[in-house]
């Protein structure tokens, strides 16, 4: 599965890139804003990887100016409530302090509230993580109710939080982005394999009047018309 938008690529991760996930999981920016902060081996890397390589999770590599930059995910997927929780880190430090991360995020929220129209998404931050905490407020996600005394606070977006806290950043994405505002997605052969593929058709199927369907060698690609 490859998507496209906004001058961002997000692929799912496959088991050739996860070394290179675990060097950036292991690096102190990274690592230390995680709950789980010991260092992890390449075994420790494979075992996770069966571990998520499967339909409850969807693990997105971050290309980005023709470089993997980071991983995008959404865990615990619960295709029946249609509800995730999301995650996102960078392995290239370079981009902490621009405008990239939001390209990455709005691209993916606005894809899985508008084309697969899921009801909520999830955040698990650190109370101590006032970065992220703001970064992600700023998008929509609110508190959960009952976690102020949690150390790993839970945190929640619907699609009109979302719309209501992150105009600014909507259309400053758009500005930015150019040309590269519609999205694509390609769903290739594996994803039919997996069962994947087909998740995403049944919710597409609502919003036909809004996709393009096309097949070609590299699989289905649905586009924004």
């Amino acid at each position: 599965m490859k998507l496209y938008k906004y001058g961002v690529i997000l692929e799912r991760l496959k088991e050739v890139d996860i070394e290179l996930v675990r060097q950036w999981r292991n690096s102190d920016p990274v690592r230390l804003n995680m709950e789980y902060r010991e260092m992890i081996s390449p075994e420790q890397q494979l075992e996770w990887f069966k571990s998520i390589d499967n339909l409850q999770n969807n693990y997105l590599m971050i290309h980005y100016k023709g470089e993997k930059i980071g991983l995008l995910n959404d865990k615990k997927v619960d295709w029946e409530t249609r509800t995730s929780e999301s995650g996102l880190f960078l392995g290239k430090t370079e981009y902490y302090a621009t405008f990239v991360p939001y390209l990455v995020s709005v691209a993916g929220i606005e894809t899985t509230f508008y084309y697969l129209d899921w009801n909520k998404q999830f955040a698990h931050i650190l109370k101590s993580n006032q970065n992220a905490i703001r970064y992600n407020t700023q998008l929509g996600y609110r508190l959960s109710e009952g976690q102020e005394a949690m150390e790993n606070q839970q945190y929640e977006m619907n699609r009109e939080s979302f719309e209501q806290k992150a105009g600014k950043i909507r259309k400053a994405v758009r500005l930015l982005a150019g040309t590269e505002l519609n999205m694509s997605l390609l769903l290739e052969p594996g994803d039919y394999d997996s069962g994947l593929a087909q998740k995403f058709e049944e919710l597409f199927s609502c919003h036909l009047d809004l996709l393009i369907q096309e097949e070609t060698r590299e699989g289905i690609w649905y586009r924004e018309k």
